[in-house]
């Protein structure tokens, strides 16, 4: 163990949800109680029906650290996907440490949990025995999700225990326990052009109550017309108009015992492995019962107004965030903006953590052709983390990056306990941004917008990152447009660009400028003998001669074919002389180290003027043109008449 205060890691997904919320409830007030550290690693995958999405979301239970932490609490009954809960099951295995998995009943670890069938058993019995229904239909939760399991068994005991037969392809719904789950049920019995059933066993409220919605909204009353039930008593199931029968579970006690286990296990206690706390049927309006646990009229108004007055506020600073940063074009402008919003949240610390490739690398796609930004992590984190944006009671202020390993940096202080953090992705899709810290803040567990308060910050990035992009490839393409690729200097239109402000100079202030024009010697021969890859390579090594000679401010570039040029200021014949030695013997260097068969060589010209800004500049090249051409001549006679 490399620290000394105790932490304890909550693996979940979808905090909005009541179910997961009433849990967490529980989770902070034993936290407060023992003064240890809650750190929530949070995901809402599963949502949006979006692979990539959830590869996103998913990814951020790869960012913990179990030498950090002394014991994990998990829910992965909330977790949507079986590659990401096998990978979390896996590393809390190898790590040693004490977990605790709620309601899922894994080998090895700690449990706290129902009886999810005797639970659904008794009310799906209730209605079959005491309501006479013939014509069951259910939905079901995830099918890789034990407690759904356990409750579908029930179903399925139920009625043969009271010799209902049922066909599971027309009667059972396959849900993930989602609202539109249970409203996606509704529709396709109302539309599929069956009787409808008399009766719908829900794996939870959340689908119950959408599915009683939707089937309100055609018209379909409840009880009179169709009995609906749920499971798990939610606020919205006790207080909607019909009242929802269901099964009342201790929430909130689960959280609390989840903590105990795991300070149990740490300080040697003796425990039960599982512990199996009561539920309670709740019989009531939606199975034509009597009205008998709503919530306290006045308490459940004044709870109502509060519900729907912080969802209105959370709506406004959400639209208005969305607003603000969608207009940001760089990560500046978008911390800017983000500082404002971080201060209304009333938390005690923020961190903005990003990978170090956030933004991706460009690179040239052969392939295509085109060009392509690659390089990002797609699982777990960058060794390296920026700190983008870290607040700390009430202040911003600047931290250096840190190494993933850690999480956050002030997780790790001896004296720094009683602390609930959340840990959140930003992705977009599966690719990894980075992640924000929230540390002693209700926000997470208030805000039904806490998700897209997430998401507007990712496609904030996401925005800058495109512009990045875009600005990265406009300075490629611009690059390339004036770049010769076979030499790798200037081609002409690099030239003329970079010529022109300084021959205007030139021209106000009356300044000599001198062009010199090089012509390739024997490059068809090189063609001709050893190919036209070595008469490539002979262009780029005369190119590159030339670079190398040209150290004192010269414009250089390739005209075209095996043609050069270099243009110089405040030059004279001794300056160009000394010059072309110089390029010679940059020639030379080449032609004594080289392995290629070829040597190179080139006919050498130039011209000094005073810039004037009636003579364009290429007419200045003409003529070096015309006098590399004579010395040309000259070595072509001067070779012939040494034949002879």
């Amino acid at each position: 163990m490399k620290h000394t205060n105790t932490n304890i890691a909550v693996v979940v997904s979808g905090i909005d949800e009541e179910y997961q919320n009433n849990i967490l409830r529980g989770i902070h007030n034993a936290a407060e109680t023992h003064n240890v550290n809650i750190c929530h690693y949070i995901a809402y995958g599963g949502v949006l029906s979006n692979l990539k999405h959830d590869t996103g979301e998913f990814n951020i239970y790869n960012l913990i650290n179990y030498d950090y932490i002394d014991g994990v609490i998990l829910l992965t009954n909330t977790v949507a996907s079986s590659n990401a809960k096998k990978q979390i099951l896996e590393s809390v295995t190898r790590s040693g440490i004490p977990a605790v998995s709620v309601d899922n009943d894994l080998p090895g670890f700690y449990h706290v949990g129902i009886d999810n069938y005797k639970a659904m058993y008794s009310v799906i019995e209730h209605v079959v025995k005491e309501h006479q229904i013939k014509n069951p239909f259910y939905i079901s939760g995830p099918d890789n999700n034990p407690e759904s399991l356990q409750r579908l068994q029930a179903f399925r005991q139920v009625m043969e225990d009271y010799n209902i037969p049922i066909d599971e392809s027309s009667q059972v719904f396959q849900g993930m326990f989602t609202s539109k789950d249970g409203r996606a049920a509704a529709e396709w019995l109302m539309v599929r052009g069956e009787p409808m059933p008399d009766a719908i066993f829900c794996a939870n409220d959340v689908m119950a109550l959408s599915a009683l919605l939707a089937l309100e909204a055609k018209g379909i009353r409840i009880p009179q017309d169709l009995i609906i039930t749920g499971f798990d008593n939610i606020s919205a199931a006790r207080n909607y108009s019909p009242e929802l029968t269901t099964v009342a579970r201790p929430l909130f006690e689960t959280g609390q015992i989840a903590v105990e286990m795991i300070l149990n296990d740490l300080e040697g206690r003796p425990q039960e492995r599982s512990r199996l706390l009561d539920t309670t049927p709740v019989f009531t309006e939606s199975c034509g019962c009597s009205n008998s646990m709503s919530d306290n009229t006045e308490a459940f108004k004044k709870k109502n107004y509060l519900t729907l007055e912080r969802f209105s506020v959370d709506v406004q600073r959400n639209n208005k965030m969305s607003c603000c940063m969608t207009e940001c074009d760089t990560l500046e402008e978008s911390l800017g903006q983000l500082r404002t919003f971080i201060k209304e949240l009333h938390c005690e610390a923020f961190y903005l953590c990003l990978c170090e490739n956030w933004q991706g690398a460009l690179r040239q796609d052969n392939a295509s052709s085109g060009f392509m930004f690659d390089d990002f992590t797609i699982e777990g984190y960058t060794k390296q983390m920026q700190i983008a944006l870290a607040y700390r009671d009430g202040a911003f202020i600047d931290l250096d990056c840190f190494d993933s390993s850690l999480m956050i940096p002030d997780l790790h202080q001896p004296d720094d306990t009683g602390n609930i953090y959340f840990f959140s992705p930003l992705h977009f899709r599966e690719r990894c941004l980075g992640y924000c810290v929230f540390k002693n803040t209700e926000f997470p567990m208030t805000s039904a917008n806490f998700a897209s308060w997430l998401m507007n910050i990712s496609n904030s990035l996401e925005n800058i990152r495109k512009i990045n992009c875009m600005n990265a490839v406009v300075e490629e393409l611009d690059r390339l447009y004036v770049i010769d690729p076979l030499s790798g200097i200037y081609n002409r239109n690099g030239f003329a660009r970079s010529t022109k402000e300084i021959y205007q100079y030139c021209a106000e202030h009356q300044l000599p400028v001198m062009i010199m024009f090089l012509d390739m010697d024997g490059l068809k021969t090189i063609n001709d003998t050893y190919g036209h890859k070595s008469g490539d390579a002979a262009i780029h090594a005369l190119g590159q001669a030339i670079k190398k000679a040209c150290d004192n401010g010269e414009v250089y570039a390739r005209f075209g074919g095996d043609e050069f040029l270099i243009f110089a200021v405040d030059y004279n014949d001794d300056r160009a002389h000394l010059l072309t030695m110089k390029i010679q013997n940059a020639f030379r260097e080449f032609n004594e180290t080289t392995t290629y068969s070829f040597k190179i060589d080139a006919s050498i010209g130039y011209h000094i003027a005073t810039a004037d800004a009636s003579t364009p500049i290429f007419h200045l090249v003409t003529v070096a043109d015309q006098k590399m051409y004579d010395e040309k001549k000259k070595k072509k006679t001067s070779r012939y008449l040494r034949k002879c």
